[in-house]
């Protein structure tokens, strides 16, 4: 199965990952997280099995994080509804994220990215 790679085509971030990907021949299913965001059920599928904490997908130095005030309102939330409000807007979700049957990357890191994939 190939990789699922969530991005955002302004990111430089993302744009960054794609090269990533493509320079190193890994062919992966493209999806645009503004247009088609993640579903309440694939973000708690991929939260377990990241391991990492639920603050840790959301895109914490975006726009829209910080219009809506979230570093402060976020402490008051339950898991379920910080997860239904990833759902909400792909901008609020951190990018890219890499998706295999067995594990998810948030954010790029060249050297996690290559552990998992080579």
């Amino acid at each position: 199965m190939k990789p699922l790679f969530l991005q955002y085509p302004l990111c430089s971030t993302c744009q960054k990952a794609k090269k990533w990907l493509t320079d190193n021949g890994i062919e992966y299913t493209n999806r645009l997280i503004v247009e088609n965001p993640p579903t309440k059920e694939e973000l708690k599928k991929w939260i377990a099995q990241s391991k990492l904490p639920i603050k840790k997908f959301f895109n914490t130095n975006g726009v829209v994080y910080k219009e809506m005030q979230l570093s402060t309102k976020l402490a008051f939330m339950s898991e379920d509804e910080q997860i239904k409000l990833l759902t909400t807007n792909g901008k609020l979700v951190k990018r890219p994220l890499l998706v295999t049957e067995s594990h998810v990357l948030v954010g790029f890191k060249s050297d996690e990215w290559k552990n998992l994939l080579k």
